[in-house]
Protein backbone atom coordinates (compact mmCIF):
# COMPACT_ATOMS: atom_id res chain seq x y z
CA UNK A 1 0.00 0.00 0.00
CA UNK A 2 0.91 3.39 -0.81
CA UNK A 3 0.69 5.45 2.82
CA UNK A 4 1.04 9.64 2.35
CA UNK A 5 1.78 11.65 5.77
CA UNK A 6 1.15 15.18 4.64
CA UNK A 7 2.13 18.70 6.45
CA UNK A 8 -0.03 19.79 8.77
CA UNK A 9 -1.59 23.26 7.76
CA UNK A 10 -4.00 23.99 10.68
CA UNK A 11 -3.13 27.05 12.44
CA UNK A 12 0.07 26.27 14.71
CA UNK A 13 -0.27 22.68 14.78
CA UNK A 14 3.34 21.11 15.03
CA UNK A 15 2.33 17.24 15.08
CA UNK A 16 3.01 14.59 12.44
CA UNK A 17 0.99 11.60 11.26
CA UNK A 18 4.05 9.23 11.09
CA UNK A 19 7.26 9.43 12.60
CA UNK A 20 10.54 7.98 10.85
CA UNK A 21 10.85 4.97 13.02
CA UNK A 22 6.85 4.22 11.69
CA UNK A 23 8.21 4.92 8.25
CA UNK A 24 10.64 2.62 8.37
CA UNK A 25 8.54 -0.04 9.87
CA UNK A 26 6.02 0.06 6.90
CA UNK A 27 9.19 0.24 4.29
CA UNK A 28 10.37 -3.22 5.49
CA UNK A 29 6.53 -4.65 5.43
CA UNK A 30 6.65 -3.97 1.56
CA UNK A 31 4.74 -0.52 1.54
CA UNK A 32 5.61 2.81 -0.02
CA UNK A 33 5.69 5.86 2.33
CA UNK A 34 5.23 9.30 0.82
CA UNK A 35 5.77 12.47 3.13
CA UNK A 36 5.87 15.85 2.01
CA UNK A 37 8.48 17.82 2.71
CA UNK A 38 8.77 19.63 6.02
CA UNK A 39 6.22 17.57 7.54
CA UNK A 40 8.12 16.21 10.63
CA UNK A 41 10.37 19.79 11.55
CA UNK A 42 7.76 20.89 14.72
CA UNK A 43 7.90 17.21 15.94
CA UNK A 44 11.97 16.98 15.85
CA UNK A 45 11.88 15.10 12.20
CA UNK A 46 13.66 16.24 9.59
CA UNK A 47 12.97 15.16 5.58
CA UNK A 48 16.97 13.79 6.37
CA UNK A 49 16.18 11.69 8.96
CA UNK A 50 12.59 10.50 7.21
CA UNK A 51 14.93 9.92 3.65
CA UNK A 52 16.84 7.77 6.16
CA UNK A 53 13.81 5.45 6.77
CA UNK A 54 13.21 4.76 3.37
CA UNK A 55 10.17 7.41 2.99
CA UNK A 56 9.66 9.36 -0.52
CA UNK A 57 9.70 13.34 -0.04
CA UNK A 58 6.76 14.50 -2.03
CA UNK A 59 5.18 17.76 -2.47
CA UNK A 60 1.72 16.24 -2.24
CA UNK A 61 0.86 13.12 -0.11
CA UNK A 62 -2.67 12.90 -1.30
CA UNK A 63 -1.90 10.88 -3.86
CA UNK A 64 -1.50 7.65 -1.46
CA UNK A 65 -3.92 5.09 -1.08
CA UNK A 66 -4.27 6.04 3.06
CA UNK A 67 -3.39 8.73 4.35
CA UNK A 68 -2.77 9.35 7.89
CA UNK A 69 -2.61 12.84 9.62
CA UNK A 70 -3.43 14.75 12.74
CA UNK A 71 -5.86 16.83 12.48
CA UNK A 72 -9.52 17.32 10.37
CA UNK A 73 -8.80 17.92 6.71
CA UNK A 74 -8.82 21.41 5.93
CA UNK A 75 -10.60 23.10 3.14
CA UNK A 76 -7.93 23.08 0.39
CA UNK A 77 -7.05 19.12 1.38
CA UNK A 78 -10.62 18.10 1.19
CA UNK A 79 -10.47 18.97 -2.54
CA UNK A 80 -7.26 16.21 -3.03
CA UNK A 81 -9.55 13.49 -1.02
CA UNK A 82 -11.00 11.22 -3.66
CA UNK A 83 -13.08 8.15 -4.03
CA UNK A 84 -12.21 4.94 -1.96
CA UNK A 85 -8.96 6.59 -0.39
CA UNK A 86 -8.65 5.84 3.59
CA UNK A 87 -8.15 9.21 5.72
CA UNK A 88 -7.29 8.23 8.87
CA UNK A 89 -6.80 11.51 12.11
CA UNK A 90 -9.42 12.89 14.06
CA UNK A 91 -12.15 14.19 12.60
CA UNK A 92 -14.50 15.08 15.23
CA UNK A 93 -17.43 15.14 12.63
CA UNK A 94 -20.19 16.19 15.28
CA UNK A 95 -18.97 19.64 15.55
CA UNK A 96 -18.42 21.20 12.10
CA UNK A 97 -21.57 19.59 9.83
CA UNK A 98 -19.63 21.48 6.84
CA UNK A 99 -16.86 19.76 7.10
CA UNK A 100 -18.87 16.41 7.32
CA UNK A 101 -20.83 16.99 4.44
CA UNK A 102 -17.61 17.80 2.52
CA UNK A 103 -15.74 14.68 3.57
CA UNK A 104 -19.03 12.33 2.70
CA UNK A 105 -19.51 14.22 -0.78
CA UNK A 106 -15.66 13.45 -1.44
CA UNK A 107 -16.28 9.32 -1.42
CA UNK A 108 -13.65 8.90 0.67
CA UNK A 109 -13.60 6.45 3.92
CA UNK A 110 -12.86 8.84 7.03
CA UNK A 111 -11.59 6.40 10.11
CA UNK A 112 -11.82 8.85 13.09
CA UNK A 113 -9.36 8.59 15.53
CA UNK A 114 -11.49 9.59 18.34
CA UNK A 115 -14.25 6.59 17.64
CA UNK A 116 -11.73 3.52 17.86
CA UNK A 117 -12.77 1.89 21.10
CA UNK A 118 -11.90 -0.99 23.03
CA UNK A 119 -14.26 -3.39 24.54
CA UNK A 120 -14.06 -2.25 27.45
CA UNK A 121 -14.94 0.84 26.39
CA UNK A 122 -11.88 2.94 26.06
CA UNK A 123 -10.59 5.18 23.46
CA UNK A 124 -7.33 4.11 22.57
CA UNK A 125 -6.47 7.02 20.78
CA UNK A 126 -7.91 9.79 22.06
CA UNK A 127 -6.59 8.94 25.29
CA UNK A 128 -3.03 10.59 24.91
CA UNK A 129 -4.19 13.90 23.79
CA UNK A 130 -6.63 14.00 26.01
CA UNK A 131 -4.18 13.45 29.20
CA UNK A 132 -2.09 16.15 27.20
CA UNK A 133 -4.78 18.54 26.91
CA UNK A 134 -6.02 17.84 30.34
CA UNK A 135 -2.56 18.88 31.74
CA UNK A 136 -2.17 21.58 29.11
CA UNK A 137 -5.59 23.01 30.39
CA UNK A 138 -3.83 23.88 34.22
CA UNK A 139 -0.95 25.56 32.16
CA UNK A 140 -3.24 27.78 29.87
CA UNK A 141 -5.83 28.51 32.79
CA UNK A 142 -2.86 29.87 35.29
CA UNK A 143 -1.59 31.94 32.77
CA UNK A 144 -5.30 33.91 31.34
CA UNK A 145 -6.15 34.34 35.33
CA UNK A 146 -3.06 36.74 35.44
CA UNK A 147 -4.58 40.11 35.23
CA UNK A 148 -2.67 41.07 31.84
CA UNK A 149 -4.61 38.42 30.01
CA UNK A 150 -8.09 39.72 30.89
CA UNK A 151 -8.01 37.71 34.08
CA UNK A 152 -8.80 37.60 37.75
CA UNK A 153 -4.83 38.64 38.88
CA UNK A 154 -4.93 35.16 40.55
CA UNK A 155 -2.13 32.92 41.00
CA UNK A 156 -3.38 29.18 40.88
CA UNK A 157 -1.60 28.18 44.20
CA UNK A 158 -1.62 31.11 46.41
CA UNK A 159 0.78 31.80 48.95
CA UNK A 160 0.64 31.11 52.87
CA UNK A 161 -2.06 33.40 54.18
CA UNK A 162 -4.03 33.81 50.54
CA UNK A 163 -5.98 31.29 49.69
CA UNK A 164 -5.72 29.52 46.32
CA UNK A 165 -7.87 29.28 43.59
CA UNK A 166 -10.88 27.69 42.77
CA UNK A 167 -10.77 25.01 39.84
CA UNK A 168 -13.93 23.44 39.07
CA UNK A 169 -13.54 20.73 36.47
CA UNK A 170 -16.53 19.36 34.57
CA UNK A 171 -16.15 15.61 33.59
CA UNK A 172 -14.21 12.77 35.31
CA UNK A 173 -12.66 11.04 32.45
CA UNK A 174 -9.21 10.82 31.02
CA UNK A 175 -8.99 14.64 30.58
CA UNK A 176 -10.96 15.68 33.77
CA UNK A 177 -8.28 13.40 35.63
CA UNK A 178 -5.65 14.92 34.44
CA UNK A 179 -6.56 18.34 34.72
CA UNK A 180 -7.29 17.47 38.69
CA UNK A 181 -3.89 15.97 39.31
CA UNK A 182 -2.10 18.67 37.64
CA UNK A 183 -4.34 21.26 39.57
CA UNK A 184 -4.10 19.76 42.98
CA UNK A 185 -0.04 19.41 42.19
CA UNK A 186 0.45 23.18 41.80
CA UNK A 187 -2.15 23.48 45.33
CA UNK A 188 -5.56 24.80 44.38
CA UNK A 189 -8.96 24.07 45.82
CA UNK A 190 -10.08 21.28 43.33
CA UNK A 191 -13.33 20.04 42.50
CA UNK A 192 -14.16 17.33 39.90
CA UNK A 193 -18.38 17.25 38.49
CA UNK A 194 -18.87 13.61 37.29
CA UNK A 195 -22.06 11.49 36.89
CA UNK A 196 -20.45 8.13 37.40
CA UNK A 197 -20.39 7.53 40.90
CA UNK A 198 -18.36 4.49 40.51
CA UNK A 199 -16.23 6.87 38.66
CA UNK A 200 -16.60 9.42 41.50
CA UNK A 201 -15.50 6.62 44.09
CA UNK A 202 -12.51 5.87 41.61
CA UNK A 203 -11.42 9.34 41.46
CA UNK A 204 -11.97 9.93 45.35
CA UNK A 205 -9.49 6.92 45.99
CA UNK A 206 -6.98 8.28 43.61
CA UNK A 207 -6.78 12.22 44.21
CA UNK A 208 -5.00 14.02 46.98
CA UNK A 209 -6.91 15.67 49.92
CA UNK A 210 -7.25 19.06 48.19
CA UNK A 211 -9.46 17.42 45.42
CA UNK A 212 -13.31 16.63 45.99
CA UNK A 213 -15.64 15.32 44.08
CA UNK A 214 -19.45 16.13 43.71
CA UNK A 215 -21.96 13.95 41.47
CA UNK A 216 -22.58 16.48 38.66
CA UNK A 217 -26.37 17.91 38.37
CA UNK A 218 -27.76 21.20 37.43
CA UNK A 219 -27.95 22.87 40.85
CA UNK A 220 -24.42 21.36 41.70
CA UNK A 221 -23.11 23.00 38.51
CA UNK A 222 -24.59 26.54 39.27
CA UNK A 223 -23.40 26.63 42.36
CA UNK A 224 -19.57 25.38 41.77
CA UNK A 225 -19.44 27.71 39.27
CA UNK A 226 -20.70 30.63 41.38
CA UNK A 227 -17.36 29.72 43.09
CA UNK A 228 -14.99 29.07 40.54
CA UNK A 229 -11.62 31.44 39.07
CA UNK A 230 -11.52 28.81 36.70
CA UNK A 231 -13.74 26.28 35.08
CA UNK A 232 -12.66 23.12 33.11
CA UNK A 233 -14.52 21.81 30.32
CA UNK A 234 -13.93 17.99 29.72
CA UNK A 235 -17.21 15.90 29.18
CA UNK A 236 -17.03 13.44 26.40
CA UNK A 237 -19.84 11.71 24.51
CA UNK A 238 -17.63 9.60 21.77
CA UNK A 239 -18.63 10.61 18.16
CA UNK A 240 -21.42 12.98 19.72
CA UNK A 241 -21.54 16.57 20.26
CA UNK A 242 -21.02 17.39 24.06
CA UNK A 243 -24.01 19.07 25.70
CA UNK A 244 -24.25 22.28 26.86
CA UNK A 245 -23.65 22.16 30.25
CA UNK A 246 -22.92 25.48 31.30
CA UNK A 247 -25.30 28.06 29.95
CA UNK A 248 -24.77 31.73 28.61
CA UNK A 249 -27.32 32.62 32.02
CA UNK A 250 -24.47 31.02 34.13
CA UNK A 251 -21.68 33.04 33.03
CA UNK A 252 -23.72 36.15 34.55
CA UNK A 253 -23.52 34.21 37.98
CA UNK A 254 -19.37 34.14 37.39
CA UNK A 255 -16.46 35.88 38.92
CA UNK A 256 -15.83 38.29 36.72
CA UNK A 257 -12.29 37.41 35.12
CA UNK A 258 -13.07 34.08 35.62
CA UNK A 259 -11.68 31.58 33.16
CA UNK A 260 -13.30 28.80 31.08
CA UNK A 261 -10.77 26.52 29.52
CA UNK A 262 -13.65 24.24 26.75
CA UNK A 263 -10.81 21.34 26.12
CA UNK A 264 -14.28 19.82 24.54
CA UNK A 265 -14.41 22.15 21.98
CA UNK A 266 -13.42 19.27 19.27
CA UNK A 267 -16.62 18.35 20.15
CA UNK A 268 -18.93 21.43 20.51
CA UNK A 269 -17.83 22.58 23.51
CA UNK A 270 -19.61 22.48 26.82
CA UNK A 271 -20.58 25.87 27.11
CA UNK A 272 -22.99 27.57 25.17
CA UNK A 273 -20.58 30.75 24.92
CA UNK A 274 -18.05 28.86 23.42
CA UNK A 275 -16.57 28.55 19.69
CA UNK A 276 -13.58 27.51 18.07
CA UNK A 277 -10.35 29.30 18.63
CA UNK A 278 -6.54 28.70 17.46
CA UNK A 279 -2.96 29.08 18.97
CA UNK A 280 -2.76 32.34 17.38
CA UNK A 281 -5.92 34.09 19.05
CA UNK A 282 -6.83 32.00 21.62
CA UNK A 283 -8.95 33.65 24.13
CA UNK A 284 -11.99 36.04 24.00
CA UNK A 285 -14.14 37.43 26.52
CA UNK A 286 -17.74 36.98 27.36
CA UNK A 287 -19.86 38.58 30.33
CA UNK A 288 -16.53 39.49 32.11
CA UNK A 289 -15.60 35.78 31.26
CA UNK A 290 -12.60 34.45 29.69
CA UNK A 291 -12.69 31.90 26.97
CA UNK A 292 -9.71 29.47 25.97
CA UNK A 293 -11.41 27.39 23.30
CA UNK A 294 -8.54 26.25 21.29
CA UNK A 295 -9.18 23.27 18.60
CA UNK A 296 -5.74 21.68 19.33
CA UNK A 297 -4.01 22.52 22.05
CA UNK A 298 -1.56 19.23 22.02
CA UNK A 299 -0.57 20.85 18.74
CA UNK A 300 1.50 23.28 20.59
CA UNK A 301 3.73 20.87 22.03
CA UNK A 302 4.69 18.86 18.83
CA UNK A 303 7.16 17.08 20.29
CA UNK A 304 5.30 15.37 23.22
CA UNK A 305 2.34 15.02 21.32
CA UNK A 306 3.44 13.84 18.51
CA UNK A 307 5.48 10.48 20.49
CA UNK A 308 2.64 9.79 22.48
CA UNK A 309 0.06 9.62 19.65
CA UNK A 310 2.53 7.27 17.09
CA UNK A 311 2.59 5.19 19.76
CA UNK A 312 -1.02 4.22 19.40
CA UNK A 313 -1.89 4.74 15.99
CA UNK A 314 0.91 3.12 13.91
CA UNK A 315 -0.30 -0.75 15.15
CA UNK A 316 -3.66 0.68 13.23
CA UNK A 317 -1.87 1.94 10.48
CA UNK A 318 0.32 -1.06 9.74
CA UNK A 319 -2.66 -3.37 10.15
CA UNK A 320 -4.69 -1.34 7.34
CA UNK A 321 -1.69 -1.30 5.32
CA UNK A 322 -1.04 -4.96 5.53
CA UNK A 323 -3.87 -6.38 5.88
CA UNK A 324 -6.69 -3.41 3.84
CA UNK A 325 -9.57 -2.07 5.54
CA UNK A 326 -12.32 -4.77 5.05
CA UNK A 327 -9.20 -7.18 6.79
CA UNK A 328 -8.43 -5.25 9.44
CA UNK A 329 -11.73 -4.49 10.40
CA UNK A 330 -12.84 -8.18 10.85
CA UNK A 331 -9.74 -8.86 12.98
CA UNK A 332 -10.81 -5.70 15.06
CA UNK A 333 -14.08 -4.61 16.06
CA UNK A 334 -13.14 -1.29 17.85
CA UNK A 335 -12.09 -0.64 14.10
CA UNK A 336 -15.32 -1.22 12.77
CA UNK A 337 -16.72 1.71 14.99
CA UNK A 338 -14.15 4.12 13.85
CA UNK A 339 -15.11 4.28 10.18
CA UNK A 340 -17.25 7.20 10.07
CA UNK A 341 -18.00 7.60 6.36
CA UNK A 342 -17.88 5.05 4.02
CA UNK A 343 -18.88 4.59 0.06
CA UNK A 344 -21.03 8.34 0.75
CA UNK A 345 -22.78 6.12 3.65
CA UNK A 346 -22.53 7.46 7.67
CA UNK A 347 -21.21 4.16 9.19
CA UNK A 348 -20.92 5.79 13.04
CA UNK A 349 -24.57 5.56 14.42
CA UNK A 350 -23.12 8.88 16.67
CA UNK A 351 -22.71 10.70 14.03
CA UNK A 352 -26.06 10.00 11.91
CA UNK A 353 -27.40 10.69 15.25
CA UNK A 354 -26.03 13.90 15.32
CA UNK A 355 -27.27 15.18 12.01
CA UNK A 356 -30.25 13.29 11.92
CA UNK A 357 -29.46 11.39 8.84
CA UNK A 358 -29.51 7.37 8.00
CA UNK A 359 -27.05 5.14 9.76
CA UNK A 360 -26.08 2.35 7.68
CA UNK A 361 -23.39 -0.10 9.36
CA UNK A 362 -20.40 -1.11 7.82
CA UNK A 363 -19.76 -4.63 7.39
CA UNK A 364 -16.85 -5.93 6.67
CA UNK A 365 -16.81 -9.16 4.30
Amino acid sequence: MIIGIPREIKNNEYRVGLLPVHCEALRRAGHTVLVEHHAGIGSGATDADYKAAGAKLVSNAWRADMVVKVKEPQPVEIHKMRPGQVVFTYFHFAADRQLFEDVLRSGSVAIAYETIQLPDGTLPLLTPMSEIAGRMAVHQGAKYLEEPMQGRGLLLAGVPGVAPAKVVIIGGGVVGANAAKMAAGLGADVTILEISLPRLRYLDDIMPPNVNTLFSDRHTIREQLRRADLVIGAVLIPGARAPHLVTAEDLTRMKPGAVIIDVCIDQGGCCETSRPTTHADPTYVVDGIVHYCVTNMPGAVGRTSTYALCNVTFPYVMRLATLGLEGACARDPGLVAAVNIHAGRITNRAVAETFGLPFTPFTPC
